[in-house]
């Protein structure tokens, strides 16, 4: 989380981190421990990646890109489908029956979103933003991922203005349970 560079550098980063969690989950044999603790991973990854990109990424596509518009919302839809399998997914652990088949949608989904994202959507918004706006979107993503929630908020709203807004609220009540919980850690 928070590497640098402009918003295409960021978030193609932060797609290499999450698929390097499904990696190991693939790994581990069904119902070993440790995949719920790569899920919870992957979960809070997704989600702060997820929010940074609605509050930033997708306005600055509707903004500049031709049809953008359409590709926004269709990134939206697809937020909305990994939202929910990871709220499904939360209270799994690792030997429960479902989990693997919802970790499998999961990789499937955010696999396919991310394909789209890297050969459709960045290409374009690069080719449409100066260089200086994808920096200052890039520094945008880093702060929103700091604040942004950690768990899955399937009902949250996933625009501006009101993600804006309830977003760091969700994200501080998120990180204390995190660390409450031990979530996401190995113990």
């Amino acid at each position: 989380m928070g590497h640098g560079g402009n918003v295409v550098d960021e978030l193609t980063t932060d797609h290499r981190e999450v698929e390097e969690l499904f990696g190991k989950i693939e790994a581990l044999p069904p119902g070993h421990k440790d995949r719920k603790m790569y899920a919870d991973q992957v979960t809070m990854e997704l989600v702060r990646h997820s929010v940074a990109e609605e509050m930033y990424l997708y306005p600055a596509v509707r903004e500049h890109v031709a049809n953008g518009a359409a590709l926004a919302d269709k990134e939206l839809e697809d937020h909305a489908e990994a939202e929910q399998i990871m709220k499904d997914l939360e209270h799994r652990e690792a030997d429960d029956a479902g989990f693997d088949r919802l970790m499998g949608m999961l990789m499937s989904e955010i696999r396919a979103h991310v394909a789209d994202e890297e050969q459709n959507l960045f290409p374009r918004l690069a080719e449409a933003c100066p260089p200086e706006a994808l920096d200052k979107l890039g520094d945008q993503v880093r702060k929103a991922k700091k604040t942004a929630p950690t768990r899955p908020h399937p009902a949250a709203p996933d625009t501006p203005p009101l993600n804006k807004l309830m977003g760091p609220g969700a994200g501080l009540v998120d990180r204390m349970r995190d660390a409450l919980s031990g979530r996401g850690k190995s113990g």
